[in-house]
């Protein structure tokens, strides 16, 4: 999650709603479902171990959502889905009484934005809001 997102959503929220979405990727590769991941206990990737680590995660990620939003004027709600980040951003964005988004960037560059692409930049092309790209602290 970025955390620098997060806060610039809440900024702009004022006292409206925010709603944290979180998606878990199982077709990336690199996408682990614990932040400090030893490779010797970390369950089969795509295994049901490996979507129950994925959602204790999550869950983990949203408390500390909340924490941050606790001082906030407005409301943060939480959201999760599983499959590819872009698609599943979009689709909540068009199911949902949604009217902007605030996306994380990592600031990926040359080949490696490339090789993997950029969910920032397929929400950008495919959202039906506006979108706010917020690059990470230590991308700026």
């Amino acid at each position: 999650m970025s955390w620098q997102a997060l806060d610039h959503a809440l900024e702009l929220a004022g006292d409206g709603t925010v709603v944290a979405f979180h998606v878990i990727d199982p077709a990336d590769p690199g996408y682990s479902s614990a932040t400090d991941v030893d490779v010797r206990t970390e369950p089969p990737h795509g295994s049901e171990a490996w979507y129950d680590r994925a959602h204790e995660e999550e869950e983990r990620l949203f408390e500390e959502a909340r924490e941050r939003a606790a001082d906030a004027d407005g409301t943060l709600e939480t959201a999760s889905e599983v499959g590819d980040p872009a698609r599943e951003i979009v689709d909540y964005v068009e199911s949902n009484d949604v009217d902007h988004v605030v996306i994380g960037c990592h600031g990926r560059t040359g080949p490696t934005r490339l090789l993997l692409g950029s969910v920032a930049e397929l929400v950008v092309q495919r959202s039906p809001v506006p979108v706010t790209v917020v690059r990470a602290a230590d991308e700026r």
